[in-house]
């Protein structure tokens, strides 16, 4: 059996203005990057701004387990199988991270016969955006210590720093550092961590802006330090929001790539708030719904994160009004779900599965009940699946009015998604009443309540002290209203990881809040989420190699 790395490695790309053109893009607009990738113009923007959107499916799942669910591989797969019938679709997913390339993850471009190429350079350094991102977070960093050095003219006090610096790698050591050591000339010293970049507010502000002026003025909005008095001091207040748009004016235009099948595709941004809810950015969305008729869209972890924070952010701030969602579930990560050992999911156990399906089935509600999208469930088959295991789901899925597609799409490509693109060709042509979680409009505690209440299934939030004192403070400089970025583990409902299923009588605990101005949302911390993690004890990094004449392995 080939690995993903060798099935992207033996395909055959077409060049990357072929793709261009089935989407009738102007040579004009396309900026080429090396032979199958490219950026999209600015201009190009304008030309279609009059044009009608297409249909906006957005691709989630249930919570993430070590079985793996394959939301990317379904959505590469789903795009596949609208363009084989004829259905003119492009495809809008974000950006890998390297850190969790090299960490645990050891790529994120699809898998089997569902991948988005060209693989290697997709999952490292790409077009260069995230080193943009680097880049512009660390000048406002530099930017910020620099002031303190020749004079502190705003008076920042040097215990309320709020920026911290990034780097798109793992590295545990950097979580908690000191700089400015060695003598006066080499700066104030002061405690400091770093991000990972993909977790970074400028990573957030490139996902949402909606055009170059709206990057700069919400670059300048960033919230760096607070002044002796206790007033905020902003990215502006510095004179960096222009130096940093500079850095970031390429990584602003969408990339345009293509799959193993060559359905166009637009891989841009990524992750934003805690280490990743996968969201691509506002403009390749808007992008992709004005050159195709269908746009297949992902949001990261499960539904109760990823698409949380697509319809209540991004959505919100997009104008983007989604057709249809499709869920991914595996069997095997259902039994996960109801209590089965990683090593003992490839035998059958309707038990189990029965203990585990209210995990599936409270993320259909949401999707129906909560968000009011039509939805269907997209199982990404195994070959150890037995019939009788799928009926259940189709049986359990069908009480709450949802249909279920079989997703064969890793080992037949479009061809194995084609059940499920005739089932979103239907539901995208219902109407539906879309509706947020949560209004904008009230106490910062009331819309996680809501979030906690209707999304996670619990009884409550709980603000520790510290919590109460920023909601107060963040209020009073005027966020109230401003969109809640939950922070919390994937891996269950609750913020206790360990909690699988769809526990009921929880609470969720916020530790800490703090704003993101220029992205425009507060960010709500709960648990030990870290925006800084660590390599595994044996990282994705051991296994990826290169030989004399370049050809990459271990990518997967």
């Amino acid at each position: 059996m080939l690995s993903d790395i060798e099935i992207a490695q033996n395909a055959e790309m077409y060049p990357i203005g072929k793709i261009a053109a089935e989407l009738s893009i102007a040579e004009e607009d396309i900026e080429y990057y090396g032979h199958y990738k490219a950026k999209l113009s600015e201009q190009l923007f304008q030309k279609l701004d009059s044009k009608p959107n297409g249909k906006l499916i957005l691709v989630t799942a249930i919570n993430p387990t070590p079985a793996g669910e394959g939301k990317t591989t379904v959505s590469v797969g789903l795009a596949d199988a609208l363009h084989q019938i004829g259905k003119k679709t492009v495809l809008a997913l974000r950006e890998p991270s390297l850190g969790p390339v090299f960490g645990i993850k050891g790529g994120a471009a699809g898998g089997g016969y569902a991948q988005v190429v060209p693989m290697e350079d997709i999952n490292l350094h790409f077009t260069g955006d995230m080193h943009a991102i680097t880049s512009a977070n660390n000048l406002l960093c530099a930017m910020l210590d620099n002031h303190m050095q020749q004079g502190n003219v705003l008076r920042i006090d040097q215990r309320r720093v709020m920026l911290k610096r990034v780097l798109d790698m793992n590295d545990r050591a950097l979580r908690n550092i000191v700089i400015g050591l060695g003598g006066k000339v080499d700066g104030i010293p002061r405690s400091d961590s770093f991000q990972i970049t993909v977790a970074s507010e400028v990573m957030a502000i490139l996902c949402l802006a909606s055009d170059l002026a709206d990057l700069k003025e919400r670059l300048g909005k960033i919230l760096v330090a607070y002044d002796l008095d206790g007033n905020p001091v902003y990215a502006k207040d510095l004179g960096a929001n222009g130096a940093m748009t500079a850095l970031l004016k390429d990584a602003l235009k969408p990339n345009l790539v293509q799959t193993l099948e060559h359905t166009p595709a637009l891989i841009h941004g990524g992750p934003f708030a805690n280490i990743a809810h996968g969201c691509n950015s506002i403009r390749a969305t808007k992008l992709a719904l004005k050159l195709g008729d269908y746009c297949v869209t992902e949001a990261g972890f499960g539904s109760d994160l990823g698409a949380e924070k697509f319809f209540d952010i991004k959505c919100r701030y997009g104008g983007l009004k989604p057709d249809c969602v499709v869920l991914v579930a595996t069997v095997r990560a259902l039994k996960y779900n109801g209590g089965v050992a990683k090593a003992d999911l490839n035998n059958e156990n309707l038990e189990a599965l029965e203990k585990g399906i209210p995990n599936l089935l409270k993320h259909v509600s949401n999707i129906k009940n909560v968000y009011k999208l039509p939805c269907v469930v997209a199982i990404n088959a195994f070959p150890t699946d037995t019939k009788a295991e799928l009926d259940f789901v189709e049986a359990k899925c069908k009480e709450l009015g949802v249909n279920v597609a079989l997703s064969e799409v890793w080992a037949k490509g479009g061809e194995g998604g084609i059940k499920l693109a005739e089932e979103v060709i239907r539901l995208v042509e219902e109407p539906n009443d879309f509706s947020y979680a949560y209004e904008l409009e009230g106490s910062i505690e009331d819309k996680l309540n809501q979030i906690v209440q209707k999304v996670y299934g619990g009884k409550k939030v709980v603000l520790t002290a510290n919590a109460q004192k920023q909601a107060k403070q963040l209020s009073d400089l005027g966020f109230e209203n401003a969109p809640i970025c939950m922070a919390k583990t994937q891996y269950s409902l609750t913020d206790d990881a360990t909690k699988l299923g769809a526990p009921t009588d929880f609470d969720v605990t916020v530790r800490n809040l703090k704003i993101s101005a220029g992205a425009g949302f507060i960010v709500a911390l709960t648990g030990d989420i870290m925006t800084m993690p660590g390599l595994p004890k044996v990282p994705a990094a051991e296994r990826i190699d290169v030989d004399a004449e370049g050809k990459i392995t271990g990518l997967f």
